[in-house]
């Protein structure tokens, strides 16, 4: 069961920030932790980028917040260094091409493709013609949309998340047999299940339906300052789920009807 934390803006710009989450994953036992990567004057629509905001750091426009918590290369050394001396893998969500060739500086495992930008034919074929493995968020998408990225000429997909991109999403919103659904469409990729729920419940399920990896945003605390730290882990909760999710894989099992070692001798003293 692959795990990947989602520290994505949860740093707000502060390195520190994000190199104590980067930490705590790793102590935990994550496999990868994630971030996101954009090029703000790209991403923020022009009606948006003048908007005024009210901030930590006072009032600014939407576009000067987005550049605010954007790192830059040196930044992202840093964590490259930081991961390797720790050692735990990472990567980035990438919402533009800019920031595709930005991460392509760096060896990552893999790329992911937001819910946001499933149908991004540009930003899908420049993955595709770069062969840059990827992997797919489906949040606010049809089986269609989810075929057409899928399907794109040359992409070569390491994987397909189900979930819903509400922040934090309600349980009568997770749809959970969609990972079923996604296994049985596409056998040869791997399914996960990336959670926007603040709890462990509906990740604690995922693997029932057969979900291969799991994604979970994390904060240092949920009342934090920005739009994902609602629907994200805090710290005990990232040890609770690493340590649960060891316990469900063991307990899931082949499938195999048969009796267990240790039912032997149970079965000699009450059948004889």
């Amino acid at each position: 069961m692959k795990t990947i934390s989602e520290i994505g803006i949860n740093h707000n710009g502060d390195i520190e920030v994000a190199k104590k989450l980067i930490r705590i994953c790793a102590d935990a036992g994550v496999d990868i932790v994630k971030f996101q990567k954009r090029n703000p004057d790209v991403c923020v629509p022009e009606k948006e980028k003048y908007n005024m905001r009210e901030t930590p750091w006072g009032p600014m426009t939407y576009i000067d917040y987005k550049r605010k918590i954007e790192f830059n290369l040196l930044q992202y050394i840093e964590i490259d260094a930081y991961c390797r001396a720790i050692g735990v893998e990472w990567t980035a969500s990438v919402w533009d091409v800019d920031s595709l060739h930005f991460m392509q500086q760096f060896n990552v495992p893999f790329i992911k493709i937001p819910s946001a930008h499933l149908t991004n034919t540009k930003l899908l074929n420049e993955c595709a013609k770069s062969c840059t493995p990827v992997m797919l968020s489906t949040g606010m998408a049809d089986q269609g949309m989810v075929d057409y990225a899928v399907n794109t000429d040359g992409l070569i997909v390491s994987g397909i998340f189900h979930c819903v991109s509400t922040y934090p999403s309600k349980p009568d919103e997770q749809n959970m047999k969609c990972i079923a659904t996604l296994k049985e469409r596409y056998p040869n990729i791997p399914i996960g299940f990336s959670n926007h729920h603040p709890g462990l419940t509906f990740l604690t399920i995922a693997p029932a339906y057969g979900a291969e990896m799991l994604e979970f945003h994390v904060t240092l605390d949920r009342a934090s300052w920005g739009t994902d730290q609602a629907a994200s882990i805090e710290p005990d909760g990232v040890f609770k789920l690493i340590k649960r999710l060891k316990d469900i894989e063991a307990a899931i099992g082949d499938g195999k009807k048969r009796i267990m070692e240790r039912e032997i001798p149970i079965l000699k003293k009450l059948r004889g």
